[in-house]
């Protein structure tokens, strides 16, 4: 049986009351109604459950005790603060003060990614600012689509010079996925449109030349990277033999890509091995995805593979130490 001596799980997800209440509250998406008898959170036309686990966070260390969990990464799911207009900043300091308190009241079991306005340039650097200034904020969450755009257009684009000066890790998480209408036949939008979503943010990151414009950025692609890691190979054909969609770059597709951390939500433990054989095991981090899935099911995929201890004890916390500054 593998053991290891520390899990740091980089991504699992809370609501703050204060936001659940504003939600509730309102009349109109994003908002919560009662759907086939449960909350249910309506987010431009996408439809899901209010877990009891997102705001309980007795629940939530239980089950990272359970999981033998040591520490987890906080972060607000969607609806962004960009959903809300005017509302943005309140809606973005709301969730990060949250963060932050829980952070202090378990520093031992908790961190936080500050959610950012991205209304204009000055607003969102000023909230990053203020963010990362309180405690127990160690990362930037940054979508991977801002209502329709991403994260390679202004003002977000701004945010990734800030990060690099500061040595702030940005982790891209999928958002409500701009082909949400394409796949709502048999419910595939959790299961494909979420990872197509981060996909196409971060090879437009590479494309546009963002990650080579900061080669010392910081970027986590959750999920095994989506699907790049694996197409990474056609990307490349298609810019360095056919000319198509390079011509902001000097470097090959797969170079910018090894440079991304990546982490271990995926289910299956062949998935994590070609994201390590990929990338290395330094850029690999566990993570279970909480509420949305159980901790265990990551921790078996992560067990499957075959991992010197030294190995193992990386991903599970000597990467996510390292990272982000524990």
């Amino acid at each position: 049986m593998n053991t290891v001596r520390e899990r740091i799980d980089c991504q699992s997800h809370v609501i703050s009351p204060d936001f659940l209440e504003f939600l509730e509250k309102r009349s109109e998406p994003p908002h919560i109604v009662t759907h086939n008898g449960a909350p249910t959170l309506i987010v431009n036309g996408w439809l899901r459950p209010v877990l009891p686990r997102m705001s309980d966070i007795g629940m939530k260390l239980a089950d990272m005790d359970r999981a033998g969990i040591s520490m987890a990464a906080l972060s607000m799911t969607d609806p962004g603060p960009e959903l809300f207009g005017a509302e943005a900043h309140t809606i973005a300091r709301m969730n990060n003060e949250f963060l932050s308190s829980l952070a202090e009241a378990y520093p031992k079991r908790f961190f936080g990614l500050a959610a950012l306005p991205y209304g204009s340039r000055e607003e969102m650097l000023k909230e990053m600012d203020h963010a990362l200034s309180r405690p127990g904020i160690k990362g930037i969450l940054l979508f991977s689509n801002i209502n329709g755009r991403f994260p390679d257009e202004e003002p977000m684009r701004s945010l990734f010079a800030e990060a690099e000066r500061r040595g702030t890790p940005v982790v891209l998480h999928p958002a409500r996925p701009v082909t949400l209408e394409l796949l709502r036949d048999f419910d595939m939008v959790a299961s494909l449109g979420m990872m197509f979503d981060t996909t196409i943010a971060l090879c437009r990151l590479i494309l546009t030349g963002v990650l080579e414009e900061h080669p010392n950025l910081k970027l986590v692609c959750p999920h095994v990277g989506g699907v790049l890691p694996y197409l990474i190979g056609r990307l490349d054909y298609q810019v360095l033999a056919l000319k198509r969609g390079g011509d902001r770059i000097k470097r090959a597709p797969h170079e910018s890509l090894k440079r991304v951390w990546f982490d271990t939500v995926t289910g299956v433990g062949l998935g994590i091995q070609f994201a390590k054989d990929f990338a290395g095991v330094d850029k690999l981090m566990y993570a279970s995805d909480h509420p949305w899935i159980d901790p265990q099911y990551n921790i078996d995929a992560l067990d499957s593979v075959a991992l010197s201890e030294a190995e193992r004890q990386r991903i599970y916390s000597g990467t996510a130490r390292e990272l982000f500054g524990l």
